[in-house]
C-alpha cells in the first residue's frame, strides 16, 4: 500500500473535524498554519484532495520511489527494488560465468575452421573475462523483465542486438536457437553419438553435463587425430564455450545437454542467430535475478558488464593508453590489462550513483566511430538493432523493443507504444503464444526496424516516464537512522503529552489526550524494538495511523497550550511516510485499525 494511497484515507476521514485549524483556499486545497513545536520550526503544509499530494511550504512530500501509474511496472511488489526499499539488503548475486579455464583448450587448425564454420570465429577470442559482482547486481535493481530495459534517472536503457554483434561478435540474423526438449535418458545415447564418449553418472547431473568432464576429456585433440575424433572434439569445445558464456546456468559447473545436438552439423550451426539466443538468454536470467528470493544470475554477464562501460561512467575501468583500438569483438577493449585501481565499490555505492546519474554520465552512441574496425559481414547486420522482434533461445522467447530505447540510436525518444503482458507470473513464456508464433515473429525481424519520429521532444517522454517508473531504488537516509529518529520523536511527544494540565480542554480533547498517550506508551515499550524486526515496523506503524485520527479530533484549546491537533499533525506525516515504506500495510486492515 502506498503513502499516497494512505493519505487520501486519512485526510478524508479526517477533514470533517480539521476545519476549525485549517484554512480553505479553493474546492480541493486545505492549508495548515504551523508554529513552533518542541523548538522545530515547521512549515506550512497543504494537501490537495485531486491527487492526495502533501506539500510542505511549497515542496512536495510525494517522496514514494514510484511508480505514481503501475500499469507499465505491474509486478514491482516482487520486484528486489521493493525489498531494498524496506532495508532488507541481499548483498551481491553470485555471478555465474566459468570463463577461466577456456584457455586451457587447445585447438588444432582443423578445429579453429569448424569453429569459425559454426559461427564463433570471433567469440572465441573473448575467453576469460573478470566481472564486477557488485556492479552486475546494482544493475540488476534497474532491470525491469515488464519491459527488458533498465529503468534509469533519465529514461530507459537496453541491450540490443547490434551490441550484441559489436561486442561479442555473435550473428544476430539467421534462424532461430530452438530444440526438441531431451529426456535426461538420452542425454548418454546424445553423448556417445556426438562426442563418441558415455558419461558416467558422475560427469552429469539429470540432463546437465558437468563441465569439468568435457574439458578433461577432450580439451586437447592430438594434431593427427581422424576427422571423426576432430569433430568430436570441436563439439564438446563449443559446448563447453556456450555453456559457460552465453548460456550459462545457475545449476552449477554444467551445460544443458540439448545444445549438444545444434553442433551436428557445424555448416548449419553458423546459419543460427547465435547472438538473438544470447541475448534472450541473458534477458530472462536478468528478469529472474530482480526475483527478492534470487541470490545467483547467469547469462552472458561480459555483454552486461561491457555495455555497462560503453554507457555509463560508473565502475568503468581505464584502459593503458598503450591499448589495441582495433581489436573485435570490442569486449576485447575491456578485457586487457587495465591501468590504475580499478573502482572498490560495493552494492550500495553502485546503486548511490545509479540513482544519481546524471546526463553527462550516460554515453548514448558509444560506438559511433568504430566502423572501420567492424567486420563486414558483422556491419551489414547492425541495423537489426533496431528491430522490434521476439527473441528466441530454446524454450524461452523474449521481446526486444528498441523502440523504449531510440536516443540510444541517436532519435529523440516518443512516449513508447504499450508492451502487452507476455510473461506469467513463473517468468516463464506465455503459454498462450507458442515458440512456434515467437518464430514466425522473429521471421519478419528485418521488416520491424524502428524509425525514429521527425520533431519529437523527449520533454513529453520524460514526463510521462517519471509517472511509470521506479524512480529510486535506494534511500537517501537509512531506514535504522529514519527509525531512530521517528522513536526519539515519539518519545519526545509522549513527555509532552505527560505535562499537560487538561483541565481547560473540551473532554473530546482530554480522550484524546489520553489516547495519545496510551498509543505511545504502547508502541515505546513494545518488545520487538529495532527497524529490523518487521513485526515491529508494522506494530509501529498502525500505532502512527490510529495517532493521525485522534490527532485529527483533538479541537483548538487556550492558545498557551501547545498539544493541539496543529502541533503534531507535520510530526505524524513525516513519521507515517518513513514508516510507510518499511512495510507496505493492507488498506482494510489499516482502516479498521485507524477507526478503532
Amino acid at each position: 500500500m502506498s503513502p499516497v494511497y494512505f493519505y487520501r484515507h486519512v485526510f478524508r476521514l479526517a477533514l470533517p473535524a480539521m476545519r476549525r485549524s485549517i484554512n480553505r483556499n479553493d474546492d480541493n486545497r486545505w492549508s495548515v498554519s504551523l508554529g513552533q513545536v518542541m523548538d522545530v520550526a515547521i512549515p506550512n503544509i497543504t494537501f490537495d484532495e485531486e491527487d492526495s499530494q502533501i506539500e510542505v511550504s511549497g515542496h512536495s512530500l510525494r517522496n514514494d520511489p514510484g511508480p505514481y501509474d503501475p500499469s507499465v511496472l505491474y509486478e514491482q511488489d516482487e520486484h528486489i527494488s521493493s525489498a531494498v526499499w524496506e532495508g532488507l539488503e541481499r548483498g551481491a548475486l553470485r555471478c555465474h560465468e566459468h570463463t577461466s579455464k577456456l584457455e586451457e583448450w587447445k585447438l588444432t587448425g582443423k578445429q579453429l575452421e569448424l569453429v569459425e564454420k559454426a559461427g564463433f570465429k570471433y567469440f572465441r577470442k573473448i575467453e576469460a573475462f573478470s566481472l564486477d559482482n557488485q556492479l552486475i547486481s546494482a544493475l540488476v535493481e534497474r532491470w525491469r523483465k515488464e519491459t527488458n530495459t533498465f529503468h534509469l534517472p533519465g529514461g530507459e536503457m537496453t541491450i540490443t542486438l547490434d551490441e550484441v554483434a559489436l561486442n561479442l561478435g555473435l550473428a544476430i540474423d539467421g534462424e532461430p536457437v530452438v530444440a526438441v526438449e531431451l529426456e535426461d535418458s538420452s542425454a548418454i545415447p546424445v553423448c556417445e553419438k556426438l562426442l563418441g564418449k558415455k558419461p558416467t553418472s558422475n560427469d552429469r547431473r539429470g540432463g546437465f553435463l558437468k563441465l569439468s568432464w568435457l574439458k578433461d576429456s577432450f580439451s586437447h585433440c592430438p594434431d593427427i587425430a581422424p576427422l571423426e575424433q576432430v569433430e568430436q572434439c570441436t563439439r564438446a569445445y563449443l559446448l563447453y564455450l556456450v555453456g559457460s558464456t552465453i548460456f550459462s546456468t545457475t545449476s552449477g559447473n554444467t551445460v544443458p545437454v540439448i545444445f549438444l545436438p545444434l553442433f551436428e552439423d557445424f555448416e548449419k550451426a553458423g546459419k543460427y542467430a547465435w547472438g538473438a539466443a544470447a541475448l534472450a538468454f541473458l534477458y530472462r536470467a536478468l528478469g529472474n535475478a530482480t526475483s527478492k528470493s534470487q541470490s545467483t544470475i547467469s547469462g552472458c554477464l561480459t555483454l552486461l558488464q561491457c555495455w555497462s562501460y560503453w554507457h555509463l561512467n560508473i565502475g568503468r575501468p581505464k584502459l593503458n593508453q598503450g591499448q589495441a583500438l582495433d581489436a573485435f569483438p570490442l569486449a576485447l577493449r575491456w578485457k586487457q590489462k587495465l591501468s590504475g585501481l580499478r573502482s572498490k565499490c560495493d552494492v550500495v555505492q553502485y546503486r548511490k550513483a545509479l540513482d544519481s546519474l546524471q546526463p553527462c554520465d550516460v554515453e548514448w552512441l558509444p560506438y559511433h566511430d568504430m566502423d572501420e574496425i567492424v567486420p563486414e559481414d558483422i556491419k551489414d547486420t547492425l541495423i537489426l538493432g533496431r528491430s522490434r522482434t521476439t527473441l528466441i533461445c530454446l524454450d524461452k522467447a523474449e521481446k526486444h523493443l528498441p523502440d523504449r530505447c531510440l536516443r540510444q540510436f541517436g532519435f529523440n525518444q516518443p512516449i513508447p507504444q504499450e508492451v502487452p503482458q507476455w510473461k506469467g507470473t513463473d517468468g516463464e513464456a506465455d503459454q498462450s503464444k507458442s515458440i512456434a508464433s515467437s518464430c514466425e515473429d522473429w521471421s519478419k525481424h528485418r521488416d520491424q526496424i524502428v524509425e525514429g519520429e521527425d520533431r519529437v521532444d523527449d520533454s513529453e517522454y520524460l514526463l510521462w516516464y517519471s509517472n511509470i517508473t521506479r524512480k529510486f531504488v535506494g534511500r537517501h537516509t537509512s531506514l535504522e537512522s529514519m527509525f531512530r529518529q521517528t522513536v526519539a520523536g515519539m518519545t519526545k511527544m509522549l513527555e509532552l503529552a505527560k505535562t499537560l494540565s487538561r483541565e481547560d480542554m473540551f473532554p473530546v480533547n482530554q480522550k484524546a489526550v489520553e489516547n495519545i498517550k496510551n498509543i505511545l506508551n504502547e508502541s515505546l515499550k513494545n518488545p520487538f524494538s529495532n527497524s529490523k524486526d518487521r513485526r515491529y515496523t508494522k506494530f509501529l506503524t498502525m500505532r502512527i495511523a490510529r495517532l493521525v485520527i485522534h490527532l485529527a479530533y483533538l479541537r483548538d484549546t487556550s492558545p498557551s497550550d501547545k498539544f493541539s491537533f496543529r502541533s503534531f499533525t507535520f510530526f505524524i506525516i513525516d513519521g507515517s511516510i518513513l514508516l510507510f515504506y518499511i512495510v507496505p500495510v493492507d488498506c482494510d486492515s489499516l482502516l479498521l485499525e485507524m477507526v478503532d
